[in-house]
């Protein structure tokens, strides 16, 4: 029997195969497809302070290899989370679960994350640092090392449980604001979130998405994030956790050579709803074929 286990920050996962924010929900939908369990865990929608209705439609264009969004974040906002999402997932979920949080203020993300870290389900807060800043002109606070920073430290100085900042991938140098998260504290890395894209509406003349621009995401971006996981890998002595593009266990795997000790799999969900499980179902039989005993012994291996 090969073994699939990986540990995050002290939580051990029976595999590395994580649903990744966005594209889950609070796994209501998912629980009918099939028994969630199975999986490593799971990263839910992005949860903001207050209720968010989103962007206007349409929110979605489809693209060669995957696709654009612009949700905006829609969520019932964090106080709904906790009365409402989490007592009805600890029905059919039985293991620690991600939670995603957003914001548009450092208050904003030390607020939601301070109430979420007293939540027993939630195992490790994974906080989105791809928001506009409010205050600094609508500029992402990850697209700064400062302002990446100064949210990962108002962050784990209200919080007892593992942080895990979700990198952006639309900057010049994202090693530098791994690094900068590190110093301030981060107990671990995600990366990467959607890439910047746009469709045009050739009959229209107009852009496709309402909002002109959205988050570029599925297995197109696959090889930007292999890459990116692994400088950050390189550079940092804290976890990562590898996304973008994931659809199959060859991918996990190779991500995980690159440097990532858990995989988030994203659009993948949202094309076929089964994808998540069939990548844990099939992960053991890859690992057969490439002589992998324990998927762990794997992490970074790639010089």
């Amino acid at each position: 029997m090969v073994d699939t286990s990986v540990v995050l920050s002290g939580l051990k996962l029976d595999n590395p195969v994580i649903p990744a924010s966005g594209t889950f929900g609070y796994g209501n939908e998912f629980k009918d497809f099939y028994d969630i369990n199975i999986l490593g865990s799971f990263s839910f929608k992005g949860t903001t302070r207050d209720a968010r209705f989103g962007n206007p439609t349409p929110r979605i264009a489809e693209c060669t290899s995957g696709m654009i969004n612009a949700v905006g974040l829609q969520n019932p906002g964090i106080d709904a989370v906790i009365a409402e999402e989490l007592p009805r997932l600890k029905t059919f979920f039985h293991k620690p679960v991600i939670a995603n949080i957003s914001g548009f203020s450092v208050e904003e993300y030390a607020y939601c994350c301070e109430k979420i870290d007293k939540e027993e389900q939630v195992g490790l807060i994974e906080v989105n640092v791809s928001c506009p800043n409010v205050r600094h002109g609508g500029m992402s606070f990850g697209t700064c090392p400062e302002a990446a920073a100064e949210v990962t430290r108002a962050v784990k100085a209200v919080t007892t449980k593992p942080v895990y900042i979700k990198l952006s991938p639309n900057v010049t140098d994202i090693v530098s604001i791994a690094k900068a998260c590190e110093e301030a504290g981060a107990d671990g890395l995600c990366l990467i979130n959607t890439m910047l894209g746009m469709r045009v509406d050739l009959k229209r003349r107009r852009p496709v998405i309402a909002n002109t621009m959205g988050g570029f995401s599925g297995a197109a971006i696959f090889p930007v994030a292999v890459r990116m996981v692994y400088q950050v890998a390189k550079a940092c002595n804290i976890p990562v956790i590898g996304c973008g593009g994931v659809h199959t266990a060859k991918d996990v795997i190779e991500m995980m050579m690159a440097g990532a000790t858990a995989v988030e799999v994203g659009a993948a969900n949202l094309v076929n709803p089964y994808a998540s499980k069939e990548i844990v179902e099939t992960l053991p039989i890859e690992m057969e074929k490439l002589g992998i005993d324990k998927l762990s012994d794997i992490i970074g291996v790639v010089e």
